[in-house]
């Protein structure tokens, strides 16, 4: 046997033992978790732009001797380059604006208000998770899973890790969760609309519409949302910022290479190396904590609240319609776009095969989208006048 062979397999065997060692016990839990993100992508397709590079990021820091996460580590190096300063979400969010129709929404405006009903978990999540004893600032990044927005949750909670104010291994677990939940929307949604609303109230049906809104309103809505966000909460404009860029660079019409490029290679260049670098942060040790699992808890509380409060909205609106207004359109006020309103259509048309609901949800959904980045950048807003931030 040679040298280098007797080497390879004594080096195969110390990472074997350090995996059943009780050091090596969480890494080895962490692998698996790895394993669990790839079956979850590539058989059940749920979210595999997220899942396969954070479930590779997770794979690559719990090896043994791994070294991708130390100074000058492959996945340090991307962690300080685009979490560490909030620049991949941002990029994500441009692309996410450039993909964005606020059409919808601008038509019937009134369906924001099911956008600021669907926020209501970020809220009451935020008072259980204080109620609990967690710190301020890790009860304001839980919170914000119930935006039901990956790049927010990452965005405010590594502001926080950043100024030392939480655990960095905790901003993996809360994208985890995050991303997670969003993924999981098909599955929470449609229970709590049956449980919520008669069969009588589901077949309610609406109007096509229109749907037509003036070229100048289009491109005046996101310098007027961003004008908006930069007076009422500064604190969170480069969301609000980023989102509004990439749906002016869309409605403008003159930049179609620059709108082109954030709806695909920059979103996509941006999502991976963040996916990879999230999974870096999920070594083992750090990871696996009870307050971990909490947070798992306490987000999906969020997004169960977030769609009973949009359902609540839809009925109060239905009573005071005299029937006019569906009320699962309610649940379409999450930031799941546009998952959250194919959903309302997808039920609707059970117990109505005539019903036009799609382009009604859609309205809500925007309006959720741009609801949850307020919501995010208030509480900042609260925070820095509090003097944390």
């Amino acid at each position: 046997m040679s040298e280098a062979l007797f080497n390879a397999l004594e080096a195969l065997g110390a990472g074997a033992r350090y995996f059943f060692s009780p050091p090596g016990i969480p890494n080895l839990v962490m692998v698996m978790a790895s394993l669990g993100m790839f079956w979850l992508a590539i058989r059940k397709g749920v979210e595999p732009l997220l899942l396969l590079p954070i479930g590779f990021g997770c794979l690559l820091v719990n090896l043994p001797l791994s070294d991708v996460m130390d100074q000058e580590g492959f996945l340090r190096v991307l962690f300080e380059m685009g979490i560490g300063n909030e620049l991949f979400p941002l990029l994500i969010f441009i692309g996410i604006g450039a993909m964005t129709d606020f059409t919808p929404l601008l038509e019937q405006p009134k369906l924001i208000l099911f956008g600021a009903a669907g926020q209501l978990g970020i809220f009451l999540t935020l008072m259980v998770a204080l109620a609990l004893g967690f710190p301020k600032a890790l009860a304001v990044s839980v919170a914000t899973i119930g935006a039901c927005d990956g790049p927010t949750v990452i965005y405010v909670s590594n502001l926080f890790a950043g100024k030392g104010m939480i655990d960095p291994s905790m901003v993996g677990a809360l994208a985890v969760a995050a991303y997670s939940y969003m993924a999981l929307v098909p599955i929470i949604q449609p229970p709590i609309m049956r449980l919520m609303t008669t069969a009588k109230e589901r077949a309610t049906p609406m109007p096509p519409g229109k749907f037509q809104v003036p070229a100048n309103a289009l491109v005046l809505f996101p310098i007027l949302v961003t004008i908006l966000t930069g007076i009422i909460a500064p604190k969170g404009l480069p969301l609000m910022g980023a989102i509004m860029l990439g749906n002016f660079l869309k409605v403008s019409g003159v930049v179609s290479r620059l709108t082109k490029a954030s709806e695909n290679e920059i979103a996509n260049v941006s999502t991976l190396f963040l996916g990879l670098a999230i999974g870096g942060t999920m070594a083992g040790p750090e990871f696996l904590k009870p307050q971990t699992l909490l947070v798992f808890a306490l987000g999906l509380m969020a997004i169960v609240v977030d769609t009973v409060g949009g359902l609540l909205l839809g009925k109060i609106w239905y009573l005071l319609s005299g029937g006019k207004m569906n009320p699962l359109i309610g649940a379409a006020g999450i930031s799941a776009y546009p998952m959250a309103a194919r959903i309302v259509q997808t039920e609707g048309l059970r117990y109505n095969h005539q019903n036009h609901l799609l382009m009604h949800a859609m309205g809500a959904n925007t309006g959720g989208q741009i609801g949850s980045v307020m919501a995010a950048s208030i509480m900042l807003a609260i925070l820095k006048g509090m003097g944390m931030i």
